[in-house]
């Protein structure tokens, strides 16, 4: 069984379920072909139609609302797919990396870390099964939406000069070749959050290997203390090291993701009481579901790294060190110290949009719906944060509600 690990390719690692193997499918990762331009090109096309339906748009309400969420969407799927064809290099010597440290803790005979790998392999493959789950239900909530309306509508809004998009034949070509498109870019969209969830779920992992390292360290000999709290300063590095690598890949994803949710959700709450049928309302339900559970997921596993790599110094604390010679005792305290500054996934935002974000929100906010979220410098991502995104989404959501009501 270990000698068929260790031969095994990147995309075949347990941890990552199917992920991989849909990215290499699609030629975003590892091979490069014209499946990617397949997937990209046609969502690229309709994504610049989208914004000029919603510019030129005189729809009902509840349409353009609909379709402001669609195009940003949208355009979240499209960056994610350009930025792993812009940067595979980088994401593939990052996967050799992970590969390498995955192996090594498979490798390793301690019964606890077999356990501690196991439950972590199973978590990141129930968490990509549920998402895609979601992608699904959305995939299909954007094709029927359009059977419960009143009139004639496509499941995203597009506009081509000269075509009039609602009349026969043309309205049943577009609504057979966007019906095409939706499993597409599910295939975009959610193995990225899930590749993303892995990433932080290995780092968790590799902080519960430390402090379980930490903690059988009094059943050592005196003489092997030492050396085994050098290896876990070491492993402590290799660690940071992953961190730091894992955030220069998607910190400025992250901020994108950031800004998407706040316009998303808000503008599906304010769908929500609008919407012209029971049918459509649960639908737009569905949106929400998908939506809020990719976030809560990134937000919930960003959350438990900081937290579980903030522990690696307390279970250093809990070796009684004091008993330890001089020299060991020095070792520790610089164990301890290195982790008083928890690990984090971070959300880059340069101030100067701070104030940018800030106007563009409340003279926008008159003409179409996109909130945003004020914040500014590089911010851990965690609950607290998610928990004050919310809080304003909701305080623009209540707005909007007074200004159209």
């Amino acid at each position: 069984m270990r000698q068929e690990l260790q031969t095994m390719s990147t995309p075949d690692m347990p941890i990552f379920g199917i992920t991989l193997r849909l990215m290499k499918f699609w030629s975003y990762l590892f091979v490069h072909n014209w499946r990617r331009y397949l997937a990209l090109t046609p969502y690229a096309l309709i994504n610049v139609t989208q914004y000029g339906d919603i510019y030129l748009s005189s729809e009902r309400l509840d349409f353009i609302i609909r379709n402001v969420y669609l195009t940003v969407l949208f355009t979240n799927t499209i960056v994610r797919g350009v930025l792993l064809c812009v940067q595979r290099g980088r994401y593939e010597r990052f996967l050799e990396l992970l590969k390498v440290y995955y192996l090594q803790l498979l490798n390793s005979s301690d019964v606890h870390i077999s356990e501690l790998i196991a439950k972590t392999t199973q978590l990141s493959n129930l968490i990509g099964r549920i998402n895609l789950l979601m992608g699904i239900c959305t995939c299909i909530g954007f094709v029927t939406y359009p059977i419960f309306g009143s009139e004639r509508v496509l499941p995203y809004g597009m506009y081509i000069p000269g075509i009039d998009k609602y009349a026969s034949p043309a309205y049943e070509v577009f609504f057979v070749v966007q019906v095409i498109m939706a499993p597409m870019g599910c295939c975009m969209y959610i193995p990225y959050t899930n590749l993303i969830v892995t990433f932080t779920l290995f780092a968790i992992l590799m902080c519960q290997v430390l402090q379980h390292k930490l903690r059988t360290l009094r059943q050592l000999p005196g003489i092997r203390v030492r050396d085994e709290i050098i290896w876990c300063i070491r492993y402590q590095l290799k660690l940071a090291g992953l961190v730091d690598a894992m955030n220069a890949l998607t910190t400025h994803l992250h901020l994108l993701e950031f800004l998407c949710f706040g316009a998303m959700l808000c503008v599906l709450l304010f769908s929500l009481i609008i919407a012209p049928t029971i049918a459509q309302f649960i639908i737009v339900i569905f949106y929400m579901i998908m939506i809020f559970s990719n976030t809560v997921v990134l937000y919930y596993v960003a959350n438990e790294l900081y937290f579980q790599s903030f522990n690696i110094s307390i279970a250093a604390y809990e070796i009684n060190w004091m008993d330890l010679d001089i020299e060991t005792q020095k070792v520790v305290m610089f164990l301890m110290m290195r982790s008083q500054k928890p690990l984090a996934v971070s959300i880059n935002l340069p101030k100067f949009i701070f104030i940018l974000i800030y106007v563009y929100i409340h003279v926008y906010i008159i003409y179409l719906i996109h909130p945003q979220v004020l914040v500014g410098g590089v911010y851990p991502m965690n609950l607290k944060m998610l928990q004050s995104l919310l809080n304003v989404i909701y305080s623009f959501f209540t707005l909007l509600r007074r200004v159209y009501g």
